[in-house]
């Protein structure tokens, strides 16, 4: 089974009546003109590869749909609520996340020309709200939203094991065993989900997770200065466990009205990277 991603981009005039289609899906295309709202909908499809073709869907296919069923649907209420006055919140964008989602849960991609496998289906579409925080909806639970937002910290640490030999330090870490050790410009990204009509305020989200994380690991020695890892190798992969730690029934009482942590992902740079959900 095989996961295809595409990235859909548009923009909205809110207070023009019609948005002029462009020519750069790159950038967006509905165009936008001059300071129109920008759009990113994130479109990913699960299904086997055709023999024939080498494709899951073809991905103008995807464009092709999303810029005609699911487009208006997002342009329609932007410019109602803007012209109106009006918030657009979580709720709101749930609810048009889920009206996508009915436009292009039965479409039939490929069809009637798909000569082998199993017929693709939609399995998440999220909305990227700004470079570093989405909210998305899944086949898994789709009466629940997904909220993400990347942060940053910088910190330094040695990856070492003492009961090795310090040959064997060096064989199993390499430079990151350099006994002043070294550092990094992490990135964590944080996954909470919630039921989709709660909205979630974003200041306390962010709160939250600069409180009960961002604060104890920035610009620190992590083997010195934080407890945990003063018995822990501090890879990548022990991080993200200790990141969920601290911030895991954080975000609301249990009993499923309130936000749920459901995933933290740690960069330890842009190549090498480690999720734990629990």
């Amino acid at each position: 089974m095989h996961k295809l991603a595409r990235r859909v981009r548009f923009s909205v005039n809110p207070f023009l009546s019609e948005d002029n289609e462009g020519a750069n899906s790159f950038a967006s295309r509905p165009a936008g003109e001059g300071l129109a709202v920008f759009l990113e909908l994130s479109v990913e499809l699960a299904g086997e590869v055709e023999r024939a073709t080498g494709f899951v869907v073809n991905v103008t296919d995807i464009d092709d749909e999303v810029r005609r069923s699911v487009v208006p649907i997002f342009a329609e209420r932007v410019r109602a609520d803007f012209r109106a006055g009006r918030h657009i919140g979580i709720p709101t964008i749930s609810e048009l996340l889920t009206a996508g989602w009915e436009a292009l849960a039965n479409v039939g991609w490929g069809l009637p020309h798909r000569t082998g496998g199993l017929k693709p289906t939609l399995h998440r579409l999220g909305l990227k709200l700004n470079p570093y925080r989405e909210t998305a909806i899944d086949s898994q639970g789709p009466k629940m939203i997904y909220f993400s937002e990347k942060f940053e910290f910088a910190a330094t640490h040695k990856l070492w094991n003492k009961d090795f030999s310090e040959q064997r330090n060096f064989e199993v870490f390499g430079k990151c065993a350099n006994p002043t050790g070294h550092g990094h410009n992490y990135v964590v990204e944080v996954v909470i989900r919630s039921p989709a009509g709660r909205e979630i305020c974003v200041g306390d989200f962010e709160r939250i997770v600069d409180d009960e994380l961002i604060k104890v690991v920035d610009h620190k020695n992590l083997n010195l200065d934080v407890a945990h890892f003063a018995t822990t190798n501090p890879t990548v992969e022990n991080i993200a466990a200790f990141a969920w730690s601290r911030l895991v029934g954080k975000f609301g009482p249990d009993g499923g009205a309130s936000p749920t942590l459901h995933c933290v992902t740690i960069w330890e740079t842009d190549k090498t990277s480690c999720s734990y959900c629990g």
